[in-house]
């Protein structure tokens, strides 16, 4: 483990220590808990053979999310791939923003991996919810994880763009959009700009196409008193926030994460 350790920091790899001990973990089939009382047993061959290959795809910047096959999202795990954006825990903000009041039935737009959607399901049982996304892996994933998570007969995934082919009213729209401009992908870590789907990243524009069809859109399927609320990029507050208010949304606010950087935007049903 600590030769794997090394190997991952001399390819630069962040936190290569942790890295190294939950693949060991993943390799021997053991919870990450369990690896010291495992480390004075000899490793049997074929799990070494399996550790040595993991480390070789994590040197290259492979997401350990990917290796894993998961990624925990507030309290509960996720199945990912390379098809679908990590669950990051900065979107937790959004989440606590949805939950902050009540709702009946939310809409997901890009749902992705389904981590959102499937997170309020959960937390709330008595709501249901459509999440949408224009990539048919993406949905799948979505589906997979609504069932893991046992709300899948609460929840339907349409394999379209934003809006297209969604009806009815929401009390609740919720979306993690593509907010990274085209120049700032080159900027990314690894991990990110080689291993997750660029559609999931970057509108391939100045990184606020997706708020300004929201903000158009949005407001026809929504009940009267409802709720739009996005994840934003750290530094597009006062652009995303000037977009909703051009479009006559009302209450629109700017919330901020942990790091206390601007991260959600929340915005009131149009007047």
């Amino acid at each position: 483990m600590a030769a794997a350790a090394a190997r991952l920091r001399a390819a630069g790899v962040p936190e290569p220590a942790r890295d190294a001990r939950i693949l060991l973990a993943h390799a021997a089939q053991v919870d990450a808990a369990r690896v010291t009382l495992i480390a004075p047993e000899d490793i049997a061959p074929e799990i070494q053979d399996r550790y040595e290959h993991l480390i070789a795809l994590r040197a290259v910047r492979v997401p350990v999310s990917h290796l894993v096959g998961e990624r925990e999202f507030y309290g509960r795990s996720f199945k990912v791939s390379s098809e679908v954006l990590d669950p990051r825990p900065e979107t937790e903000t959004l989440i606590e923003a949805a939950l902050a009041e009540d709702f009946r039935h939310v809409l997901d737009l890009g749902t992705g991996s389904g981590c959102i959607l499937v997170t309020l399901l959960a937390e709330r049982p008595e709501t249901t919810g459509i999440g949408t996304d224009l990539s048919e892996d993406a949905c799948l994933q979505a589906s997979a994880n609504a069932v893991l998570h046992h709300v899948g007969d609460r929840a339907r995934i349409l394999n379209t763009d934003w809006f297209d082919d969604v009806d009815g009213r929401f009390d609740l729209i919720v979306s993690n959009p593509p907010y990274l401009a085209a120049f700032e992908m080159d900027e990314v870590a690894p991990e990110v700009r080689e291993h997750e789907p660029r559609m999931a990243l970057t509108d391939e524009g100045d990184g606020l196409s997706c708020y300004r069809i929201i903000a158009a859109q949005a407001g026809s399927y929504l009940t009267s008193n409802g709720r739009v609320i996005c994840e934003i990029g750290r530094d597009q507050g006062a652009d995303v926030h000037e977009i909703f208010t051009r479009e006559g949304w009302s209450s629109v606010t700017v919330l901020q994460d942990l790091d206390r950087r601007d991260r959600v935007i929340v915005a009131r049903n149009p007047a």
